[in-house]
């Protein structure tokens, strides 16, 4: 309860009465949408119901390791990143779990990456293909209200904008990060840097335009797994000590149950990435305008290095195998090796036209291709240690491709846009079994899951102006289908058989409407409605496996899962006190036949996790958003927000002790702030919050703990401090988690972390 009303007190403007600033407001609202956050350019989505936008005044703020840092303090919003370098950051709106990454749809510069090839912590949005330093704005969307986007928008819509180059100008940045970690029996310290840069090129007085840019980046990062022993009957045992016992996973078991003794951490991940990105643009004085993109993402996760907490008696270091403590024997496993190397590449190329005065055309066409997915695994620490077995899965041809035709035209008043679109998503794992689980040599085949999706997708909206009031009415129509599915594994006569899936086709049409009131030059209402339909993945519906005999396992899969369908409404009311604004948000949605893994036993007590679909899930919340700029002194700007959300399954038939539990992960209570104070021309310094309360950690409302295994409260208090040395010289220093808070989401957030960085511009 302190972290909650300290993170309150840590973020006062959600809760400033307006009359305190009530002075003349610099500028007027924008006339059109409802916008939090920057107003130096428009947001680049269709923007109905909550939306923000963020630029290089909310960025100054921000320790920004990843890309998606630059947006942590967003209302009601949050990214799963365990770690910098994570590349499973899972995007979270309202009430959406951390692992419901089909729901949320994630573009660059217009442009495809989220990875729709499934829907897990596995499957987060392709953030790595931008780096923090090349970001002009962030705009995010909560809600499936704009009929220009796709039914996997029932959480909500981010855009990536990068800089386009205004001149010829170059820029550097240079960072260096650092970690102090202490739990369990790890006691650490975890380095890594950043180096990142670009060059711009505009014709004078021509219309093309030039983009390079690159980073590498190197962290060293805090154990994200850790492995607990096992009952064993085994004789031979090795006496050892070294195993710590962990109080909250035992408060937080059953009553009359204990927590395995914990004896070994996860190696330390050393994560390197590459970027490099190439933009081209094209701004003819006719009107028209094109982009080329391309950009390569590399990435290595080498963890080679086990913390192996037991000791036998000669003082060495024990970490596979039977093993007694105070004369009861365990088994110690699970402390594998592992290197994992991926190489991918993002392509698009988008070109608007007008045909008229009053008729433009715009047209996109882009693939995201994952060249190279390995991943290496150990059996075992002494077989990882010693070269030995170990598996292969290996993803490809894997990939995914959209593409956008759309035409608007404004008729008087009112504005009229209708469009097409297509997406095709393909999976292809295989996995192998090694002798030397470093190289694929001698590698023999395990099993083969792929299959594929497409959707097609026409859509229309018209926006008419009524006085005060603008209406908003729209329509998508999907037509989705499902093919090419198998699980291929090794038959008894030790042939490959192939179990293939039948082919699934569905279609939805989703209507929008919209109204929003200008009441007067400071206050606007807006009322969104909604319904849509997100089908299933790839991964959700062809991803199964064998069962304890290497059978096909008819518990692991559903490949009938049926489709999410949502109703959802937002009412938005947004009032300017002066140098104040306050906004505030009610949303509802209903959600028929949510997805949603299930984790259990199968018939041969082999641990699944399939996907199935619950019934009937719904949420509802309320959300204050305020904004100030010179607040009670010259150079102090403030955000900050606060969200109450109730999400709860109402109707789960084959699992009715779910029904009325607030679903997992979604906390009661989210609060963010942020802090900034202009201490001088060139020196700003800024604190940040983030809080989240306790959710429940299961679909049943039975696991909540603070510690290892659980999702825990969270509160982290981040501070920074920015030098503008000279107009192209700048340097900044940042601590987030200032009180070295530990919290979790099953794995470990980051305590306490420094970082420091230089930058340099032309």
């Amino acid at each position: 309860m302190y972290r909650f009303l300290l993170a309150l007190g840590a973020a006062p403007l959600a809760l400033l009465p307006a009359a305190v600033l009530a002075e003349e407001a610099d500028t007027a609202s924008d006339a059109s949408i409802l916008v939090v956050g920057q107003r130096k350019a428009p947001i680049s989505l269709d923007a109905r119901g909550l939306s923000v936008s963020l630029g290089d005044e909310q960025f100054a703020g921000v320790n920004a390791r990843n890309v998606e840092d630059l947006m942590k303090y967003a209302p009601d919003f949050f990214v799963r990143t365990r770690y910098a370098g994570d590349s499973n950051g899972v995007p979270g709106f309202r009430g959406t779990h951390s692992t419901q990454s089909a729901r949320t749809l994630v573009m660059v510069d217009g442009f495809m990456v989220s990875n729709f090839l499934g829907n897990s912590f596995a499957y987060a949005p392709k953030w790595g293909v931008v780096g923090p330093g090349e970001v002009a704005q962030f705009d995010v969307v909560y809600g499936p209200y704009s009929a220009r986007y796709a039914g996997n928008s029932m959480g909500g819509v981010v855009n990536i904008t990068t800089r386009s180059p205004e001149k010829t100008e170059a820029f550097v940045t240079l960072q260096g990060m650092n970690q102090p970690y202490e739990q369990y029996g790890t006691h650490d310290s975890y380095w890594g840097y950043a180096a990142e840069a670009g060059l711009g090129f505009r014709q004078k007085d021509g219309p093309w335009s030039l983009r390079l840019s690159g980073r590498h980046f190197r962290n060293e990062v805090h154990p994200q797994m850790f492995y607990g022993l096992t009952l064993s009957t085994a004789s031979g045992s090795t006496a050892v000590s070294g195993a710590v016992f962990d109080p909250g996973q035992h408060m937080a078991n059953a009553p009359g149950t204990a927590s395995n003794p914990i004896f070994a951490a996860q190696s330390p991940a050393e994560i390197t990435q590459d970027q490099a990105k190439l933009r081209l643009g094209y701004d003819g004085a006719s009107g028209v305008t094109g982009e080329v993109l391309l950009a390569y993402w590399h990435n290595l996760d080498s963890q080679t290095a086990p913390d192996c907490y037991l000791r036998d008696a000669a003082g060495q270091m024990v970490c596979d195998g039977p093993v007694s403590i105070g004369g009861q024997t365990y088994n110690a496993s699970g402390a594998n090796w592992s290197r994992t190397i991926r190489d991918e590449l993002l392509g698009g190329v988008k070109l608007s036209a007008p045909l008229s005065d009053a008729v433009t055309a715009t047209a996109d066409l882009s693939t995201y291709q994952i060249l190279r997915a390995d991943a290496f695994t150990s059996k075992g620490y002494d077989a990882g240690a010693a070269d030995g077995v170990g598996t292969l899965a290996r993803q490809g041809p894997t990939a995914w491709y959209t593409g956008n035709l759309a035409l608007t035209a404004r008729i008087g008043g009112a504005e009229l846009a209708g469009g097409t679109s297509a997406s095709l998503y393909r999976t292809d794992l295989t996995t192998y079994t090694l002798t030397n689980w470093r190289r694929d040599t001698g590698r023999a085949f395990a099993t083969r899951t792929f299959g594929r999706t497409r959707n097609l997708a026409a859509w229309a909206e018209l926006r008419v102006p009524v006085e005060a009031v603008t209406f908003t009415l729209g329509g998508r129509f999907e037509d989705w289908r499902a093919f090419d599915g198998s699980l291929g594994r090794v038959g008894t006569t030790g042939l490959v058989v192939t179990n293939r899936y039948a082919t699934r086709h569905a279609s939805a049409f989703q209507p929008k409407a919209s109204a929003e009131w200008s009441i007067d030059a400071d206050t606007r209402l807006q009322l969104s409605l909604a319904k849509a339909t997100r089908f299933p993945t790839v991964g959700e519906l062809f991803q199964g496996s064998l069962d304890g005999n290497g059978q096909f396992d008819p518990q692991s899969f559903d490949p009938n899962l049926k489709s999410e369908r949502s109703t959802d409404a937002n009412l938005v009311l947004a009032r300017q006190f002066g140098k104040l604004k306050l906004t505030t948000s009610a949303f509802w949605q209903r959600v028929r036949d949510t997805i949603f893994a299930f984790t259990g036993f199968n018939q041969n007590g082999v641990t699944t996790s399939a996907f199935k679909n619950i019934d009937l899930t719904r949420q509802y919340g309320f959300e204050l958003i305020a904004e100030a700029r010179d607040v009670l002194i010259p150079g102090l700007d403030l955000d900050a927000n606060a969200a109450w959300i109730d999400s709860k399954t109402l109707r789960n038939d084959s699992a009715p002790a779910a029904e009325g539990v607030q679903f997992p992960r979604i906390p009661r209570w989210r609060l963010n702030g942020n802090l900034r104070y202009r201490v001088s021309a060139p020196v700003l310094v800024s604190l940040g919050v983030r809080y989240a309360s306790r959710p429940n950690t299961d679909l049943f409302g039975l696991q909540r703990g603070d510690t290892y295994g659980y999702t825990s409260e969270l509160f982290a208090l981040d501070a920074r401090v920015s030098w503008n040395v000279t107009d192209r010289l700048r340097l900044n220093a940042g601590v987030d988690n200032l009180t070295n808070d530990r919290a979790w989401v099953y794995h470990p957030y980051p305590q306490r972390s420094f970082l420091v960085e230089a930058g340099w511009k032309l």
